[in-house]
Parts: structure tokens; C-alpha cells; sequence
């Protein structure tokens, strides 16, 4: 029954990991890769057929190719980022996911009043610019892997990286000391249940090297990389909470069917052991990549590995043998 569907996704992100899970869970696999790209993902055997494109913005234009291949999309991090929100939300092959989150997640104002009505703490937001109190930490809209960042710890300094947004949208967050925390979460709508699968930090450029360098450089946050972590178990049950917490207040604020599959809150623990969480990514991370055969939660959940991207294909290959495909595609 799987293997009349074809689950796809875009060749970038947590491409490889997605498409892995949809293998060992017996569908068909397909990538939409860059032509540059193609001898890269013909590597694996577990990708079944390679889409070229010259650029992802020609998505819209393959769309039509697809439909009789029955297939699934998949999204990841790089949706966002090269077919912009509009782009996702105007795509009209099933899609895992709802829709109606990009709009929170995109936006930080929404995304900011999401997770306060959802009783999670978060850093303070200043909304006026003489209300700020130093040092914090200016954000772009949208999901750029840390692109579009900056650590400001003085008025001068503000005024001359709000220039550089040049019109775009941004919001300044009060700078957390702490410890970063990315928390991976899968929520399915089928049991309604939550599951913790696995946990990282992210290694960014070049604010994981500033105490390695001699000189003085302004922090970048560009994510190249992440690292495997392990929260004490008893603060364990307050990060079930949280992502509990999230989910509720999706289903009352976004629509009834909610936040669902995977996602990700990015929180800081302070030396107090207080979580605060600072973004929320509402789809599959890529810090997920580092736990393709599992992660220490994972196997406390299942006997046999299992990545978020196995994960996805798992919820799908359970809602077609309930006859609940539906429910989960948008």
C-alpha cells in the first residue's frame, strides 16, 4: 500500500534524512535537486528518482509533473527560505503539515504572542526603540539558519544595524545567557500524543569561536553545524510541558486542527535551570540530521531507530491504514 505513494521533498536541509525514513518505511522516494546538484543525491540508492531544477523558485512549474506520481511533499527549513511563504501555501500537492502555521511561525509578532498565550517564558521584546535594554539580540523574519542576526550591546550599535534591514522586518529580543537548548518534538494528530525524539545545540559562525579569537569581531549566528545533547532527566518533564503547552494554544489560535508532526522550540537555560524559549521552527529542524538511527529519546520511545524524517513517513503510513490520509495533509 505505501509504495503508491511517492514521498518528495526539495534537495537541501534534512532532505536526505526524510527521504532515508520514507525508504524504511516502504514508499517511494523522489528529490527535487539542483541540476548542479544531482550527482550529489545519485549517491544514495534510497532516492528513488531526481527531479532537476536550475533554481527551487521553478517548483511551481514541476508541480504539474508530480500529481501523477502520487505524491507526498514533505517540507523542511529550506521551503521557507527559497519558495518564500506565499510560494508554500499556494502549492497544491499534498503537503504534510498545515499551512495556516507558517503564518505564526514567519511572522515574530505572532509568533511572540503565541508562545505567551501559551504560558511558555520567553526573553522580553522591545517594540520601542528607546525602551531598550542592553545587550539584545536584533531578528529578521523568517527561517534563514541564523542569517540576519546581530548581537547589540549599545544605542549607537542599534541604530546602525537597524539601517541594514533596509526596510525588512525585524524584532529586537532581550539577550538570554545561557545554555542553547533545541528541543525536537513530533506531535501526532492520529494518537494524540506528544513525543520528544532527540535534542541539539547549533554551532554557529563565528560566536562559538569568539573566545578563541584574539581580536575583536562583531558575533555572526549562521548556523554550519550541530551537536548531540542531553537535558537532565529532571528537567525532562518541564520540556514535555512546554511543547504540550505550544500545541494546545495552536489548536485554539491557529485552527482546530493545530501544530502537528514534527517541531522544534529553541530555548535557553539559564544557570537557574529556567528555560526561555526564543523561537519556535514549526517543522522538521535540521538538527535532527545528527540522529538518523535514533537518539537516546527516541529509543526510550521505539525498539528500533527512529528519526524524525522516519518518524514523518511513520505518521503517514498509519494514516493510510486508518484511512486518515486526509487529516494530515494540507
Amino acid at each position: 500500500m505505501n509504495n503508491q505513494y511517492t514521498i518528495a521533498t526539495i534537495g537541501s536541509h534534512s532532505a536526505l534524512q526524510i527521504l532515508k525514513g520514507a525508504k524504511d518505511e516502504g514508499f517511494k522516494t523522489l528529490v527535487i535537486a539542483l541540476n548542479k546538484q544531482i550527482s550529489f543525491y545519485k549517491r544514495y540508492s534510497f532516492i528513488d528518482e531526481i527531479v532537476g531544477v536550475d533554481s527551487f523558485s521553478e517548483f511551481p512549474e514541476i508541480e504539474e509533473k508530480l500529481i501523477d506520481k502520487n505524491v507526498i511533499v514533505i517540507p523542511h527549513g529550506s521551503f521557507v527560505a527559497y519558495l518564500g511563504m506565499e510560494g508554500n501555501k499556494k502549492m497544491t500537492l499534498p503537503y504534510f503539515g498545515n499551512k495556516k502555521v507558517l503564518d505564526f511561525e514567519f511572522d515574530r509578532v505572532k509568533q511572540g504572542e503565541w508562545l505567551k498565550e501559551a504560558g511558555i517564558n520567553t526573553p522580553k521584546e522591545f517594540k520601542n526603540i528607546k525602551d531598550v535594554e542592553f545587550p539584545v539580540i536584533i531578528k529578521s523574519f523568517g527561517a534563514a539558519g541564523g542569517k540576519g542576526y546581530f548581537l547589540i550591546n549599545n544605542k549607537q550599535d542599534l541604530d546602525k544595524k537597524i539601517k541594514l534591514f533596509n526596510g525588512k522586518q525585524f524584532v529586537i529580543q532581550q539577550y538570554i545567557v545561557g545554555v542553547s537548548l533545541y528541543i525536537h518534538y513530533f506531535y501526532s494528530p492520529l494518537t494524540k500524543t506528544l513525543e520528544i525524539l532527540s535534542m541539539d545545540r547549533r554551532y554557529e559562525t563565528n560566536v562559538d569561536a569568539l573566545g578563541r579569537i584574539p581580536f575583536n569581531v562583531d558575533p555572526s549566528y549562521v548556523v554550519v553545524g550541530n551537536s548531540p545533547l542531553v537535558l537532565r532527566e529532571s528537567m525532562l518533564p518541564e520540556a514535555y510541558e512546554m511543547g504540550e503547552k505550544v500545541v494546545k494554544k495552536s489548536q485554539e489560535l491557529i485552527s482546530s486542527q493545530g501544530l502537528f508532526g514534527p517541531f522544534c522550540l529553541e530555548t535557553i537555560i539559564t544557570p537557574e535551570q529556567k528555560f526561555y524559549v526564543i523561537e519556535i521552527s514549526a517543522r522538521i529542524v535540521a538538527g535532527t540530521n545528527l540522529f538518523i538511527e535514533g537518539s537516546p529519546y527516541a529509543d526510550l520511545l521505539y525498539n528500533e531507530p527512529m528519526s524524525t524524517g522516519r518518524r514523518i513517513a511513520r505518521e503517514i503510513k498509519n494514516a493510510i491504514k486508518e484511512n486518515k490520509l486526509k487529516e494530515i495533509l494540507d
